[in-house]
Order: structure tokens, then C-alpha cells, then sequence
């Protein structure tokens, strides 16, 4: 079972629940936001996806479910359950492994290129994508890449784009999951007010995601399929 973990209505796994259920696999999400508790066991999971949200990975005062998602990470982690963070689910990742997240050098909102570093050109996730990959991304914090994680793609104005944690963990700082609905839906909710400039960046978004649409979802399941196959390696050796 793929096992997603959400934060908040309007950051939903898009394109890859789309693709996980395409090849057969079972799933469950967790409305963390609402609420619903992580399971208490481990057990049947295939692989875990935090997704993303607003908040920061040290706002657990203001979202108690951060802890408890923070300890349910360590556990996967401990456990080589596959994990593949979208966004502050990267984070969350980066942070269950010990690393700092701080403020990126530049807040990234709208469509950004990530290079693949040394790691990430040879690592099996990112297998079939050359040297560079043009994404989404709607964040302003960054992760440090902790002491048993590598990075694997970086970026000019936000160094940290990927990385990987032991075996099978990984965390992405972009998006490869959004439809246009999902980014209409983040504009209408994230650039509020009548600012004609905003208002014009959110239509160029949008725009964008349609001229590029092509390219960016074959990319996305590129990563999927690497992720499925990530996932069987585990699931034979184990």
C-alpha cells in the first residue's frame, strides 16, 4: 500500500496517486490537517509520500501533527520503507534525519530548472533524465542535507533540490505532481488580493504549465516508474 500524508486539502498527490493507481497499487491517504492518525504500525506499507503545505517543519505548536508525523518519518527511516517528500514533505524528511531546514536564498514560485549533481546523475530515481530537469516549485524555506543523506540535484537560487537518506529515502524541494488545477487552486489561495501584477504571474503560471505540460508529466513519471522500481527492489530483498 502507498501510503500518502497530507497536510492541507489543497496539496493533494495530483499525478502520482494518478500513476500509482494506474499500475495497480493500493493506497490510503492521511488528512493529517483533519485530524486523522498515522498508523501505528508499519507493516504492508510499500512507500510512504509526505506531501506539501504552508506551514514550517518547526511550527509543531501551531500543527501538533508535525511531531507525530516527524517521529512516524524516523520509524520508515529506520525501518528502509521507501519515502518519496514532496516539498515540506522533504523537509520533514531532511529534519526526521537530523538536518536543520531554514530559509532558501531565494523564495522559488513559478517554473525553476534543478541540475542533477555527481549523486543524482547515477542515482536510480533520477535514471533516463540527463543532466536537468525544468519543474515546479512553491517554497521559500530549504533543507541542509544531513549527515547520512547525499544531494542529488541543486539549482542556482536554491541549492538543495533532492537529496536521498539511507537506502530508499528521498526528498524532492519541487513539485513534479501539480495539474493545472492544483496550481490555479494554490494561486487562489496563496496570492491573495487584487495585485495586477500578482495576478499576472499567477496567469503566466498557468500559461506555462500548459506549454510545458508535455515534457513535465513525461519527466514525473519517469520519476514514478524509478520510484515503482525502487520500491520492488526492496520489496524482493525483503
Amino acid at each position: 500500500m502507498i501510503l500518502y500524508l497530507k497536510h492541507i486539502d489543497i496539496e493533494g498527490p495530483g499525478t502520482i496517486e494518478t500513476f500509482f493507481q494506474e499500475n495497480g497499487f493500493k493506497s490510503r491517504t492521511v488528512a493529517l490537517h483533519k485530524g486523522e492518525r498515522l498508523p501505528q504500525k508499519l507493516a504492508g506499507l510499500e512507500a510512504i509520500i509526505p506531501l506539501g503545505g504552508p506551514m514550517n517543519v518547526y511550527e509543531e505548536d501551531k500543527f501538533p501533527f508535525l511531531k507525530d508525523e516527524d517521529e512516524f518519518l524516523k520509524k520508515a527511516l529506520k525501518e528502509e520503507i521507501p519515502v518519496l517528500g514532496i516539498c515540506l514533505g522533504s523537509q520533514l524528511l531532511s529534519k526526521a534525519s537530523g538536518a536543520r531546514v531554514t530559509k532558501s536564498p531565494v523564495k522559488e514560485v513559478g517554473w525553476f530548472k534543478v541540475q542533477f549533481a555527481p549523486e543524482g546523475r547515477k542515482d536510480q530515481l533520477f535514471a533516463g533524465l540527463g543532466d536537468e530537469i525544468d519543474v515546479y516549485h512553491w517554497h521559500e524555506d530549504m533543507w541542509e542535507v544531513p549527515a547520512n543523506g547525499r544531494l542529488l540535484a541543486t539549482a542556482p537560487g536554491c541549492p538543495h533540490q533532492a537529496l536521498k537518506v539511507g537506502k530508499n529515502a528521498y526528498g524532492l524541494q519541487f513539485h513534479v505532481e501539480v495539474t493545472d488545477r492544483i496550481i490555479k487552486d494554490w494561486c487562489a489561495a496563496y496570492i491573495a488580493g487584487d495585485d495586477p501584477e500578482k495576478q499576472k504571474r499567477a496567469k503566466d503560471m498557468i500559461a506555462t504549465y500548459e506549454r510545458k505540460k508535455g515534457l513535465f508529466n513525461a519527466t514525473a513519471c519517469k520519476i514514478y516508474d524509478n520510484f515503482v522500481k525502487i520500491i520492488e527492489s526492496r520489496l524482493v530483498g525483503a
